[in-house]
C-alpha cells in the first residue's frame, strides 16, 4: 500500500477559493479512483496545508493528482513561489 502526502502553502487572502478547489479536487479523485483524500492545516501555520491520501493500492495517484490540480488551476490560489510538492510512502513490511 502507498501512503500521499501533498503540502504546500495556500494565500490565504484566497482561502475560500482554495478550499473550494481542494474540495472539487478531492471529490474527483475519489469518484476517480475510490481513494478517499482528507485535507489538514499546520496548527501553528494556517497557510501550511496538507492533503493526505492513505492505504492507495498502487503508485498511480500522483499522476491523476497533478492532472485535477492543473485543470483546476491550482496553482493560482499558492503563496508566490510555493508548489504542491508530493511524497509517497509505501509499507515497508
Amino acid at each position: 500500500m502507498f501512503h500521499y502526502y501533498v503540502y504546500y502553502r495556500v494565500d490565504l487572502r484566497r482561502e475560500a477559493e482554495a478550499i473550494a478547489a481542494v474540495d472539487q479536487l478531492l471529490f474527483e479523485i475519489a469518484a476517480k479512483t475510490g481513494v478517499q483524500g482528507r485535507l489538514l492545516k499546520k496548527r501553528d501555520e494556517p497557510a501550511l496545508w496538507l492533503e493526505v491520501y492513505a492505504d492507495v493500492p498502487g503508485d498511480w495517484l500522483e499522476a491523476s493528482l497533478a492532472a485535477i490540480a492543473q485543470r483546476l488551476e491550482f496553482a493560482r490560489f499558492l503563496q508566490p513561489g510555493s508548489t504542491r510538492r508530493v511524497e509517497c510512502f509505501q509499507e515497508s513490511i
